[in-house]
């Protein structure tokens, strides 16, 4: 199934702070721009990874070959279009940067935006940036003319909640607030996502997902109980079974491994599939509250 994001990467910081290295990453059918991944680090300011941890901040970059990325003609040659880096801070401490890469651009691509908050200017959030399928032009207009405040439309709703926020349905959801231009763009259903950083300012990443591009096969939300350690579903999505129920406690086995592994170390957490090499597997991420993991957010590819 080909989905939203084509490559996945978690860098996180050396032993000496100095420098990020790659943990791991999926790479699905990008194989070579994996290898040359791998050979490679960053210092502060240094290609997206080390924008991201200079700035201190999620940033999307919607053109990778042009600028300070890195890697660029590896990526063109994995058809690699488009990415967003977001840093993963417990308090202060960086404890990876995640990007997502998007691949060539796909009319039925759907979106990925980075909306912010700065509470010094305005008590709204904003557009900084997305990165859009070409049919999408009239949702992307409407989006940078839209103000969010907390608990208003998807990004709202997951700065209200400071944790994972799913939509379905969205051309006839009234909570989200581009409805007609979404349906227009054939953009079926989102995921926000709270970015928490060390200064006062508020980011949140939305995944939107095109009429034929899924931003996963599968995605589930898990927390702790709150009176016991065992793990339950938050929310959870599948393309080919549709919502999954709140509630249930997750099974032992692969996932589980990942999300509890998640909550141990606060770091995203890949796990590959035991197929063919490049076949897919999951990215478990931790989503924090006061500096601590409150959920674990997983996508299946």
């Amino acid at each position: 199934m080909k989905t939203l994001f084509q490559v996945i990467e978690v860098w996180v910081p050396d032993s000496d702070g100095h420098l990020l290295e790659l943990a791991d990453g999926l790479y699905c059918n990008a194989l070579d721009f994996g290898r040359v991944s791998r050979s490679m680090c960053f210092g502060r300011g240094e290609g997206l990874p080390g924008r991201v941890w200079d700035q201190a901040r999620p940033i999307i970059l919607k053109d990778l070959q042009g600028g300070y990325f890195r890697r660029a003609a590896a990526a063109k040659a994995a058809g690699l279009r488009c990415a967003v880096g977001m840093p993963v801070y417990a308090g202060d401490a960086l404890r990876a940067v995640l990007v997502f890469f998007c691949g060539a651009d796909n009319p039925d691509a759907g979106a990925i935006e980075l909306w912010h908050n700065d509470p010094r200017v305005t008590p709204d959030l904003t557009l900084v940036d997305g990165c859009y399928g070409s049919s999408a032009e009239a949702f992307e207009a409407a989006s940078r003319e839209t103000f969010m405040n907390r608990g208003a439309g998807l990004p709202g709703r997951a700065w209200q909640r400071e944790g994972a926020v799913f939509m379905d349905d969205l051309a006839h959801n009234p909570k989200f607030l581009r409805a007609d231009a979404a349906g227009a763009a054939g953009i079926r259903y989102g995921l926000a996502l709270p970015c928490p950083v060390p200064a006062q300012d508020t980011y949140v990443v939305t995944f939107l997902s095109g009429s034929s591009t899924p931003v996963a096969s599968r995605m589930e939300c898990w927390a702790r109980a709150a009176t016991q350690p065992s793990l339950q579903r938050v929310f959870g999505f599948c393309e080919a079974a549709g919502k999954l129920p709140p509630g249930e406690p997750a099974a032992p086995g692969f996932e589980a491994d990942a999300v509890a592994a998640v909550y141990a170390n606060a770091v995203p957490r890949v796990r590959k599939s035991a197929a063919a090499a490049g076949a897919g597997g999951l990215i478990a991420l931790p989503i924090f509250g006061d500096a601590a993991v409150t959920e674990v957010m997983v996508l299946h590819f």
